[in-house]
């Protein structure tokens, strides 16, 4: 997937600064968050938490699945894994060791468009943690053993999934939405076939192409000061001359062009109880104003024990245990759909109900009731899901990698707040009236 440029990594009201010179600049609008754009590209966003005594920090790289072609199939997963394998300075053991001594949480995720490596420590400890992410972000080996043994264990991870009916379901269905080929097709962690065929060149060449200053935000949310944050990453980030260019960043922005949505079923025989179903259609990018109100549409069909779905599926009918629906975005398409577990005997209802849930949603919008406990259920989720240091850094960081703009907590729950009947009316009727998507995954 091609990536563009910033508009703008200056703010308007900002001073002009020299060529070279670190820029910063409070959020308007996001009290308590600050960033700084470093020569080299590379970005820092913190969020200022009074009260706690915990860091969270994360390194958010501008890679995924969708910069991959077919023979680097699973390669941002791949290489995500090998990244804690050990550096010039420290070996797997000693990464492990490091956070482990000071009771720190460390993991990482790869996604379809970006890739994530975060720790939550004690806030004393935010240096030791700003370190070992940096030294791993520049300094990885990638031993050719350590390919080897970690190839083992992806093949493994691999087979994990394909034993869960909710995972193998969702990949079926984006499959027959894009194509199983395509960038945003095609499952994170590879096939069996694409993981055995990487060569460690490949893998290692994909490392230095994509991880660069310019792609890379390093977000912090705690009990943290954005200026020590900033020396911290500099320290750490500047091994073996690393941040020694000058770029600008490069956000993901996807390529601008809708990518278009294939309708029509799929279907797999697998040996489960049950038979997984997810029936969808196309939805919104990323940046859609109008995701605020599909997100309060979601919540209202099928995000909650009184949803629409839920009541009429479960507790009227009895037809599924599980039943919820979803929206998921991207830099150029996005997905809604609905999925469901069910007997097999049970198929063709399920369907029938879903759709006509769907079709009257369409037809009539939701009700005023509905409406403010859709945007309730949203604000409380919200709030609820801030509290910790963790999931505020993810906030930030992610905003600042892949969206157009960093909205301040408030500024969310006053979008929330201004959604109206007319615009759900508006997005249900041109959402749900678009060409189905149906995967189905169970039992001959």
């Amino acid at each position: 997937m091609s990536h563009t440029q910033h508009l703008s990594t200056t703010p308007d009201h900002a001073a002009p600064t020299a060529a070279g010179a670190t820029r910063t600049e409070d959020l308007p609008g996001a009290p308590g968050v600050r960033r700084s754009v470093l020569p080299s590209g590379l970005r820092v966003v913190t969020e200022h938490m009074p009260g706690v005594r915990s860091a969270a920090v994360g390194v958010w790289v501008g890679v995924g699945s969708v910069d991959e072609d077919d023979t680097l199939h699973g390669c941002s997963h791949f290489l995500e894994h090998l990244l804690f394998k050990g550096t010039g300075s420290r070996s797997a053991l000693d990464i492990s060791i490091a956070l482990d001594t000071v009771g720190g949480e460390f993991n990482a995720f790869t996604a379809k468009e970006y890739t994530c490596f975060h720790a939550r420590v004690l806030d004393e400890d935010l240096p030791l943690a700003v370190d070992v992410l940096g030294d791993m972000m520049t300094d990885s080996l990638l031993e050719a053993a350590d390919v080897e043994a970690e190839r083992e264990v992806i093949l493994d991870e691999i087979a994990m999934h394909d034993d869960d009916p909710d995972d193998v379901v969702h990949q079926l269905f984006a499959e027959q939405a894009y194509g199983a080929s395509s960038d945003l097709g095609r499952s994170i962690a590879g096939t069996e076939a694409s993981i055995r065929a990487l060569t460690r060149e490949q893998v290692h060449g994909f490392y230095r192409r994509h991880y660069r200053p310019a792609t890379m935000v390093v977000s912090a949310a705690g009990n943290v000061d954005h200026d020590e944050v900033v020396r911290l990453v500099e320290a750490a980030f500047g091994r073996g001359g690393f941040l020694d260019v000058v770029e600008e960043p490069v956000p993901v922005t996807g390529r601008g062009v809708a990518v278009p949505v294939t309708p029509g079923r799929s279907s797999e025989t697998r040996p489960f109880e049950q038979v997984n179903v997810v029936l969808g259609m196309e939805g919104l990018r990323r940046d859609d104003p109008r995701r605020f109100a599909l997100g309060v549409l979601n919540t209202a069909l099928g995000g909650g024990t009184s949803s629409r779905l839920f009541q009429e599926v479960r507790e009227v009918r009895g037809l599924a245990y599980s039943v919820y629906s979803f929206a998921g975005h991207h830099a150029d398409s996005g997905l809604v759909g609905v999925g469901v577990g069910c007997l097999p005997g049970k198929l063709d209802a399920v369907l029938e109900v879903v759709r006509g849930e769907l079709a009257k949603v369409a037809a009539e919008g939701i009700t005023e009731e509905e409406l403010g406990r859709g945007q309730g259920q949203l604000r409380g989720g919200l709030v609820l899901g801030l509290e910790d240091s963790g999931s505020r850094m993810a906030r930030i960081g992610k905003a600042e990698l892949v969206h157009t703009e960093l909205l301040g907590i408030e500024e969310v729950l006053r979008r929330i707040d201004a959604v109206t009947l007319e615009q759900v009316r508006d997005v249900a009727a041109e959402v749900f009236a678009r060409p189905e998507v149906l995967a189905v995954v169970g039992p001959a």
